[in-house]
């Protein structure tokens, strides 16, 4: 029975991940990168699902988890990262990159994953 319990909460987790995937909610924009990763907008926009985390806490250097690898995707999302640096791993790539979409954002560009920077990242 314990079995039983814990697959109704998981699976209406997942439906209601499937539900915001298929929303756009859980999705960045991105164009497709051309020759030396610029935006190519004669390509058609790609999405990749960033299904790690859906929160906003305060996500900063050194951390790790899936909290991390959710700025991640979404930064990747946006050409701020490449794929192979979504790891999960909060080090000064993803430091460096968050602080560069602070600045295109028009927002404190202190490196820190806080609340105004998630609602930018789904934005």
């Amino acid at each position: 029975m314990r079995g039983v319990g814990r697959a109704l909460p998981r699976t209406g987790t997942l439906a209601a991940t499937a539900g915001l995937l298929t929303a756009g909610l859980l999705t960045g924009p991105a164009v497709a990168a051309g020759p030396a990763g610029r935006a190519d907008s004669t390509q058609p926009a790609t999405f990749a699902a960033c299904a790690f985390y859906n929160g906003n806490a305060l996500t900063v250097y050194g951390q790790h988890g899936d909290r991390v690898r959710q700025a991640q995707c979404l930064l990747a999302n946006r050409h701020y990262l490449t794929w192979k640096d979504v790891t999960g791993n909060f080090g000064a790539k993803t430091r460096t990159a968050v602080k560069e979409f602070q600045t295109a954002h028009h927002l404190a560009a202190d490196g820190k994953v806080g609340k105004g920077t998630w609602r930018a990242l789904y934005s």
